[in-house]
């Protein structure tokens, strides 16, 4: 099972429709905004930055449908992928044991508190 993780908490996943993966290690050179009401891309490792990337290309380009990150997102990185252009952050229950929804909640104000709205005053 997983869990869907929004600016409001913990949620179940409701989309039913199609969804486009696509894995970490895409080419971003080959990277257009799909038609796609859903693409998630997968992050195999906390480490692995480059989720973050691809979802702000896929903004750049011109893509407007839901984008969520599913793997191994923890909940310090949800201000990070909120400001990517994620919408939402796919865990799995074991995730979700260790870190519940508070701390994710905890990190939900992500327009404040960053490095560049400090520098813009």
């Amino acid at each position: 099972m997983c869990i869907i993780v929004t600016d409001q908490g913990f949620a179940p996943d409701t989309h039913d429709g199609p969804i486009l993966d696509l894995a970490s290690d895409t080419d971003p050179d080959t990277l257009v905004a799909p038609d796609a009401a859903l693409v998630r891309i997968d992050f195999p490792s906390f480490a692995d930055g480059r989720g973050f990337t691809l979802a702000r290309l896929l903004r750049l380009r011109g893509y407007k449908g839901r984008l969520r990150a599913r793997g191994h997102v923890i909940a310090d990185q949800y201000a990070m992928a909120r400001r990517a252009g994620f919408d939402e952050v796919e865990i799995d229950d074991a995730l979700a044991a260790r870190q519940p929804e508070e701390h994710w909640v905890f990190r939900a104000d992500w327009r404040a508190h960053d490095y560049q709205a400090r520098l813009r005053g």
